[in-house]
């Protein structure tokens, strides 16, 4: 028989411990701390800027471009500090969000929303805190026929996302860690605070040192 959705239960959800973690740590520090060669670039930030990074376990939705009954369907997948991440394939015809949907999202208790695709309402999500990442935008409404899948592997801007991987984001963008990876990656991100942190303080003391500079540069001529 078709089924207009593909369904999978939703992964377990990452430790509180480990959230509140990596809500501490800048994306690009722990982008740093993952050799720098993944995550999103074309995905855009389109509510009000807040302090802490978002973070939060995926549940996955790969659904036709500019159709949301995927979406709608997903969100009874999500619990409290869930992130949901929508593969609407980078289509800017038809927005898959709006106002009504993703205050909605907010008030489940969700901890961010990501759309590889279109959203719309953008001036009311900008008056938000309620963390919400897009391609773009447009005025046009979704379509609501399917198909979809819930909580497969997807891809938003280049970037592969597990059904339980953890979503972070701030203004800088978006990576996704495998739970497995977690520990590895806040350890390594909060030893590059430490050393940030330190080299700031030795250019407010004057002393800090060229000599890395002299290292990179030999180190390009051979």
């Amino acid at each position: 028989m078709y089924k207009a959705i593909n369904k999978i239960p939703s992964a377990p959800q990452a430790t509180p411990a480990t959230i509140a973690a990596l809500r501490e740590l800048p994306v690009s520090t722990l982008s740093d701390s993952m050799h720098r060669n993944t995550g999103t670039s074309g995905l855009r930030p389109y509510h009000r800027p807040g302090k802490l990074t978002m973070a939060g376990t995926a549940v996955t939705v790969r659904s036709r471009g500019g159709d949301n009954l995927a979406y709608l369907r997903a969100l009874d997948f999500c619990r409290p500090g869930d992130v949901l991440v929508v593969d609407a394939g980078g289509d800017l015809n038809n927005a898959v969000v709006g106002g009504i949907l993703s205050f909605y999202a907010a008030s489940a208790g969700l901890a961010g929303l990501v759309v590889d695709g279109a959203i719309r309402d953008v001036a009311e999500i900008r008056e938000r805190d309620f963390p919400l990442y897009a391609r773009g935008v447009t005025h046009r409404g979704p379509y609501k026929d399917g198909p979809g899948e819930i909580n497969v592997p997807v891809c938003v801007d280049g970037m592969v996302v597990h059904p339980g991987d953890i979503v972070v984001g701030d203004q800088d963008g978006l990576l996704a860690i495998p739970q497995a990876d977690a520990e590895s990656v806040i350890e390594k991100a909060r030893a590059v605070v430490k050393a940030e942190a330190e080299t700031m303080r030795a250019m407010r003391e004057g002393r800090w040192s060229r000599e890395s500079v002299d290292a990179l540069e030999g180190r390009s001529n051979n």
